[in-house]
């Protein structure tokens, strides 16, 4: 993993989360790579995204173990590929891709669809559930701090 020398909030694992990918482009080329982007001209053209920005966040994503850098079949170009830890990201990107399918969009107004491959269907919506199969939410949940004395 690379090292950090400051962390928004050390103890918080969503602080730490936010400072390693929590920026909209990081967020827009890790979605874009589950959907098949490996070059940055690909990740460029879908995202419009200036190239020097671009380029900063491969770069960070490169360094935060997120995607990989490799050398295409034809061994022309570089390629970024996700990681095993860029993989984890899935569940992240399709819960708010759920929240925004619920919030971002007016009544009636088209999204695109997330859709299992094996049966055709829309991927079911997210739930959190504990080992007795009983629904978690923020109702029955509380983080545990990290005690400093």
């Amino acid at each position: 993993m690379a090292y950090r020398m400051q962390w928004t909030d050390s103890h918080c694992p969503v602080a730490r989360a936010a400072d390693i990918i929590g920026d909209r482009w990081s967020l827009l080329i890790v979605r874009d790579a589950f959907d098949g982007a490996r070059r940055f001209s690909q990740f460029q053209r879908n995202l419009g995204i200036a190239k020097n920005i671009l380029t900063d966040r491969l770069r960070s994503l490169v360094e935060q173990e997120i995607l990989e850098v490799r050398a295409n079949e034809q061994g022309t170009r570089n390629e970024y590929v996700l990681t095993a830890r860029g993989a984890d990201l899935f569940t992240v990107i399709v819960s708010l891709r759920q929240w925004g399918e619920r919030h971002a969009f007016d009544d009636g107004e088209p999204s695109s669809t997330l859709v299992d491959d094996t049966t055709g269907d829309p991927v079911p919506t997210l739930r959190l559930a504990n080992a007795q199969e009983i629904e978690l939410d923020v109702a029955n949940t509380h983080v545990r701090k990290v005690d400093l004395d």
